[in-house]
């Protein structure tokens, strides 16, 4: 067995505020990681820290990027176990998408789309929520998601060990 993570964050961005105001939840982001140290850890989200106009699959860090850049960003984070082919299956997509991530992009119109409760779903393209959910789904965890997919829907998935709650930057495992 292995654990994977995902990381319900909340950075106070413009971004972030919009989808708090529209979700009404206290975070605004997710991401999942392969490892505790969240070394490992991937979403969909803006390429560069001083621009949030341009978004992409982006390889995440407490260390460098966004969530230095904002340090007082708040998570939420949960552990999930799952089985070995699972853990590997997870991995292989993760590699796939990074290997072609110039032909992904950021679903920027999905996440309006589902602040009005409607999918607009584009081929390689994703937001946060639904790269995770993408990559879950595709690693055959039997999760109840909904449809249109939002950060705090995975807080619901069975079996999860939340670990930490508090500032990202002083998360140490």
């Amino acid at each position: 067995m292995q654990k994977v993570y995902i990381i319900l964050t909340y950075t106070g961005t413009i971004l972030a505020k919009l989808v708090r105001g529209y979700t009404r939840k206290e975070y605004a982001h997710v991401s999942l990681a392969l490892d505790k140290d969240l070394n490992e850890m991937y979403s969909f989200g803006r390429l560069n820290p001083y621009n949030p106009f341009i978004g992409g699959f982006v390889h995440e860090s407490i260390d460098y990027g966004t969530f230095k850049r904002f340090s007082k960003t708040k998570t939420k984070i949960y552990s999930l176990e799952v089985n070995d082919e699972q853990y590997n299956q997870m991995k292989k997509i993760i590699e796939d998408i990074n290997n072609n991530k110039n032909n992904y992009r950021f679903n920027v119109l999905g996440i309006f789309f589902a602040a009005v409760h409607l999918k607009l779903k584009r081929e390689r393209c994703f937001y946060c929520a639904e790269f995770v959910k993408y990559v879950l789904e595709n690693s055959d965890l039997k999760i109840d998601l909904p449809e249109i997919v939002k950060p705090d829907d995975f807080n619901k998935i069975a079996d999860l060990q939340e670990i930490y709650t508090g500032v990202l930057k002083y998360y140490k495992m």
